[in-house]
């Protein structure tokens, strides 16, 4: 079974961009964030998470002429709690604007901590087994 991927194409608005012309670097993890909603309905509706770490890498600069924007979203390792998710950001001609990581964990609401993925949650992420990692 491969694991979860998806792409979301996201129209950007002039409010997005700083006094210089680019993309405000904030708004690239709200890109981000975005993709990984996208991602993250494949395991219901209810499925309570938090984001424990994000990396990215900033490549090209995007202008409002460079739009939209696709971010690609692939969860690349599933732990016991936690799943980790590779981006990659490019812009309408294809160049890559940015590239990065995230660590999602799954939260229990009530305990207000981590809680291991059911096993209906690591398939919906494309884990080949059902009773989890050793690790995470």
């Amino acid at each position: 079974m491969a694991f979860r991927e998806t792409s979301v194409d996201l129209q950007l608005r002039w409010s997005d961009f700083d006094m210089l012309g680019h993309l405000n670097q904030a708004v690239y993890h709200q890109l981000l964030e975005e993709a990984r909603a996208a991602l993250t309905v494949g395991a219901g509706p209810d499925f309570p998470w938090v984001l424990a770490r994000v990396e990215l890498d900033y490549l090209a600069e995007v202008r409002p002429e460079h739009g939209p924007l696709t971010v690609h979203t692939q969860v690349v390792e599933i732990g016991r709690s936690k799943f980790s998710l590779a981006h990659e950001i490019t812009r309408a001609t294809g160049e890559v604007a940015a590239r990065g990581t995230s660590v999602i964990v799954a939260w229990d609401i009530d305990a207000r901590r981590s809680r291991p993925l059911t096993p209906e949650e690591r398939r919906a992420f494309g884990a080949d087994d059902a009773e989890g990692a050793s690790r995470g």
